[in-house]
């Protein structure tokens, strides 16, 4: 009973605790299924993690992509930047005498060249009519960089701005939407980033490439981590630099948008497609920056630059001296410039290792959130705080080294950090939860226990009145002082606050005395009830025919004390009455421990065996007969319950009734009185016993016949 108790204690607290818990796990995993803003700063450093433990190894055998370097080294010996555009258009003629497939240049020039000759001819007009004369008749600088531009697969770089006004070139996009019906009418714009103009180099310039790509991005936090593949300006899709040299190496007129209403899929060109997000950027995998995919400006004017490093090869030109520059945070924790992202986005689509975040992604991590959650739930309140949060700890490990593994093998990005600290936000408030229930528990007990203790305190205290009112209704040796005829003592010990355990003596006349020992089956309060009253109506009975048989008194008591029986008790009652003149004996035995006879001159001590029958109540009209004896004056009569020799040490070991012989048979021969013999007989048990609990209530009653004037006596009582 009290396992199922506790077991339903238990259970309502547990109940208690998800009222508030589950409409937690609810909401937070609602916030993680709907990619709520508040996380996405701690799920981008996740993911940066995975690209700092584990960045994309960079392969000799597939590197499409080829810096050409405005370096420290070439700075050196062509001077500061920005060259003449002279220098840039033999930079381009160079590249392109080694045939690449596209040269991406990713400079803006929005300026004519200051050194061009036309910029030098007003300043020399008046001072040097010759020279100026000379400048007339040579090509600008913007005129040679234009012809080169327009002799090589090249493609300009443009940025999104404002209201420009510029000129925006970009090739045409066809688009695809897989979510629209055959007849519809005009797709839905895609959700791409949009700009209201374009900054691009001059118009002369501009014309002569054969592409423009766009180089605009947007670093979350200060750390770049998608570039768009296609944006929109003006509501005119434009390609970013990547995809736009693609499309200028393969020769295709046009590229592909693959949409589903807004959301973008893909995009295309040629016999090349991609998987986009849904804004139509791509996560790159960022490698450690590779010396291999950079060449040195001036290693290439000079021809020191092997052909197969430029040969069939995207080529990006770009400034990267350190101070002539801007350089962009990565996952990685290592600054790159903007033309190193770029051939790193060419070496993603190339070698299809970008990074995904699949659009299931948040819905399957709201749904394992629930799972682990709900499992925190259940146990947070049944195991022990140490244990739950062992699980709480192996579920985030769990998300975490998923996650991961996920990412080494797939290049997939499962965010394990959201949910690894919703867990434990969950768990904490749990814990709170379950502290607080604790709490309110404790309280209530607390309340229970001084509840019970007042309880307690007074059902001790009238136990305490029961026993007073049970020792006070046992007669005492004082009844007998004045007959010098008969010595008797008596004790009881209840092995409870009240016992089972009965004996009284009374005269029946001046020439006989009744007495009788009794034990009622159990222990507590419910036998000491009953001995009350078994005590009572034996006692009626002897009065109501004091001459009557010991035997047909003890028929009549069993017949008295069976009557009213409802839960089945029964008593053994040892009852007898002793002539004070004559010594004669008659008694009557239900099923009571035999009674001791001892005599000085006796060797042995004796025992009481016949004239017995069944305990009390448990033999119906049962006909009682008892036995006769003559005690000699000065000989005791020893009664005992099964309290003495049931009585058990600390090992289990019984007392036994051959101790109870062999303690007689020592005061024997010492003429000793009854009130040392009880006394003796206590102490033994008591010694042996040495404080193991009592198995039952302990009674003694001991006489001593002096013979008709007392000449047996030998001590005063």
């Amino acid at each position: 009973m009290r396992i199922r108790a506790a077991w339903e204690t238990a259970a309502r607290r547990a109940g208690h605790i998800r009222l508030v818990a589950v409409p937690v796990l609810l909401v937070l995993a609602a916030l993680i299924a709907l990619a709520a803003p508040w996380n996405a700063r701690l799920q981008s450093a996740w993911f940066d993690a995975y690209q700092a433990r584990s960045p994309r190894q960079v392969s000799t055998d597939s590197m499409p992509a080829t810096i050409v370097a405005v370096d420290e080294r070439s700075l050196a010996v062509l001077g500061q930047w920005p060259w003449p555009r002279t220098v840039l258009a033999q930079l381009i003629a160079e590249i392109d005498r080694r045939q690449p497939d596209a040269i991406g240049i990713d400079i803006l020039m929005t300026e004519p060249d200051r050194l061009s000759p036309e910029r030098l001819l007003a300043r020399v007009r008046d001072v040097d009519p010759a020279l100026a004369s000379r400048l007339a008749r040579m090509p600008s600088n913007d005129s040679e960089l234009a012809l080169a531009l327009s002799s090589a697969p090249t493609v300009l770089a443009i940025a999104g701005a404002g209201q420009s006004g510029m000129l925006l070139r970009a090739p045409p996009f066809g688009v695809v939407d897989a979510s629209a019906p055959a007849g519809a009418a005009e797709p839905v714009a895609p959700r791409v980033p949009r700009y209201g103009g374009v900054l691009t180099s001059i118009d002369e310039l501009d014309r002569a490439a054969r592409g423009h790509g766009l180089i605009s991005y947007d670093p979350s936090g200060g750390v770049l981590r998608r570039i768009p593949l296609v944006a929109s300006v003006g509501g005119t899709l434009v390609p970013s630099l990547a995809l736009e040299m693609l499309r200028v190496a393969v020769g295709a007129p046009s590229l592909r948008l693959y949409v589903a209403g807004a959301s973008v899929q893909g995009v295309g060109v040629g016999a090349f497609a991609s998987p986009t997000e849904a804004d139509g950027a791509m996560r790159i995998y960022f490698s450690r920056s590779y010396t291999a995919r950079y060449v040195s400006a001036i290693d290439v004017l000079e021809g020191r630059v092997p052909t197969d490093r430029l040969q069939r090869k995207l080529v990006l030109i770009g400034v990267t001296a350190v101070g002539t520059v801007d350089y962009l945070n990565t996952p990685l924790g290592v600054p790159m410039s903007g033309t190193e992202i770029h051939a790193q986005l060419l070496e993603n689509l190339f070698d299809a290792t970008w990074l995904t975040r699949p659009r299931w992604a948040p819905p399957l991590e709201a749904l394992i959130f629930v799972v682990l959650g709900a499992a925190l739930i259940a146990a947070t309140p049944r195991w022990k705080p140490r244990n739950a949060a062992l699980l709480a700890l192996g579920c985030v490990i769990l998300l975490a080294v998923s996650g991961y593994l996920l990412f080494r093998m797939q290049r997939l990005l499962l965010d394990a950090a959201t949910p690894g600290s919703s867990l434990l936000l969950l768990f904490g408030t749990l814990l709170v939860l379950t502290l607080a229930e604790a709490t309110r528990q404790k309280r209530a007990l607390e309340r229970a226990v001084q509840v019970e203790r007042e309880q307690r305190a007074r059902i001790a205290g009238e136990l305490e009145a029961a026993r007073r009112i049970q020792t006070s209704s046992l007669p005492t040796a004082e009844l007998l002082r004045g007959d010098a005829r008969i010595d008797l003592a008596a004790f009881m010990v209840p092995a409870r606050e009240v016992g089972g355990d009965l004996y009284d003596f009374f005269r029946l006349d001046e020439r006989r005395l009744f007495f009788l020992i009794g034990d009622v089956a159990g222990k507590g309060l419910p036998a000491s009830i009953f001995m009350a009253v078994s005590k009572a109506l034996y006692k009626s009975a002897t009065l109501r025919a004091p001459d009557a048989d010991i035997g047909e008194l003890m028929t009549v008591a069993n017949a008295e004390v069976s009557r009213d029986n409802a839960e089945m008790l029964f008593v053994t009652v040892f009852a007898g009455v002793l002539d004070l003149e004559s010594g004669e004996l008659a008694y009557c035995n239900a099923g009571h421990e035999n009674p001791f006879l001892v005599h000085p001159t006796d060797a042995d001590v004796r025992r009481i065996a016949d004239g017995g029958g069944p305990p009390l109540c448990t033999v119906d009209d049962f006909g009682y007969r008892g036995g006769r004896a003559r005690m000699r004056p000065g000989e005791l009569l020893c009664l005992v319950t099964d309290g003495v020799s049931e009585a058990q040490n600390p090992a289990g070991v019984l007392y036994g009734s051959g101790r109870v012989e062999g303690l007689l048979s020592g005061v024997r021969n010492t003429a000793a009185d009854p009130r040392a013999v009880v006394d003796a007989l206590r102490s033994d048990v008591e010694t042996f016993a040495a404080g193991a609990e009592p198995a039952d209530d302990l009674t003694v009653l001991v006489l001593r016949w002096n013979g008709p004037g007392g000449t047996g006596r030998s001590a005063p009582v």
